[in-house]
């Protein structure tokens, strides 16, 4: 009883500053009643995705008799007000299906609430003015390089940048599935336009955003799960190369790749545990799963996830 307290405690503490984040962002200034319902529903949206996602996971530990934790949600005061959440397994897994259905458990449940809200997020979310996100990103390391070199220079000269900015807009990046709703809900928005993002389309996109790194495939990520199920041993190896991608991303799209580069060195690893059996073959039926997992990595996948422009 005391276990379950401390699990809902969280989840609860984790709405709070899930809503207090996303509340400050919108409303700097305090005092607005519909900023704050709209920072719970983002909040209650977000969270109905991460518990699906955990519960998911959790759901097939037990069908296959691995002993596991209920979820432990992760409540931070800035970024989107939590770090995500995570299960702890207690028991070792006895094969590469059970090893399959796991880790490709979470982010498929996850998923089945997650795109359902996007449909009614980008349904919420009128068309208005903005610019295009840039490439390589403002926020990339290549931006921020050119940022500081032209203050460098306006320093050395004696000159002061001009002032040219009359608006600034925080842009959530596109992954395909973001692309394709927002296409067949509003049709082709002509340049200059994007959506204004409702708290539940917020929510579905940083749902998708958690699946993407989740589906990685590199050490013990649902993606690397999912890989060392289908190859063996050999998946192992993929690791470092998506390290290496990563850091490409930081390099040219968005400087906040540079955490995900360091949780997979320092946090998640390459290597992965084997299954008790690791001889026995995924069946046919998981393998051809797992090529629905994989387009759903491509689907998911945002190479700038946050970008801000001015105009």
């Amino acid at each position: 009883m005391r276990r379950a307290l401390g699990h809902v405690s969280l989840f609860l503490a984790t709405f709070v500053s899930m809503t207090a984040v996303f509340y400050r962002s919108q409303n700097p200034n305090g005092g607005d009643v519909y900023a704050l319902q709209d920072a719970a529903l983002f909040a209650g949206s977000a969270l109905l995705i991460l518990l699906s996602h955990e519960m998911g996971h959790y759901l097939m530990a037990r069908q296959w008799g691995v002993e596991s934790s209920l979820p432990y949600f992760i409540p931070v005061p800035f970024g989107f007000g939590t770090m995500g959440a995570v299960i702890r397994l207690k028991g070792a897994i006895p094969s590469r299906n059970a090893l399959f259905d796991i880790g490709a458990g979470g982010p498929l449940a996850g998923l089945a609430i997650a795109l359902p809200l996007l449909v009614v997020g980008v349904m919420a979310s009128p068309p208005g003015p903005c610019p295009a996100a840039n490439f390589p990103g403002s926020a990339s390391l290549v931006g921020l390089a050119a940022e500081a070199g032209q203050a460098a220079r306006h320093w050395v000269d004696g000159t002061t940048s001009p002032e040219t900015i009359s608006r600034q807009a925080e842009l959530f990046g596109d992954n395909l599935l973001t692309l394709v709703v927002s296409r067949a809900v509003w049709g082709r928005l002509p340049p200059g336009v994007d959506l204004a993002g409702h708290p539940v389309f917020i929510a579905a996109w940083f749902g998708l955003l958690v699946t993407m790194f989740n589906l990685l495939p590199s050490g013990q990520l649902d993606g690397g799960h999912v890989v060392r199920a289908v190859f063996g041993p050999k998946a192992e190896r993929l690791g470092p190369h998506v390290a290496s991608v990563v850091l490409v991303l930081a390099l040219l799209a968005s400087v906040s790749w540079l955490i995900w580069f360091a949780m997979l060195l320092r946090v998640v690893g390459f290597g992965h545990p084997p299954p008790v059996d690791d001889q026995t073959p995924l069946s046919r039926g998981r393998v051809a799963a797992s090529v629905l997992v994989w387009v759903l990595t491509v689907s998911c996948f945002i190479p700038i996830p946050l970008d801000v422009v001015t105009w």
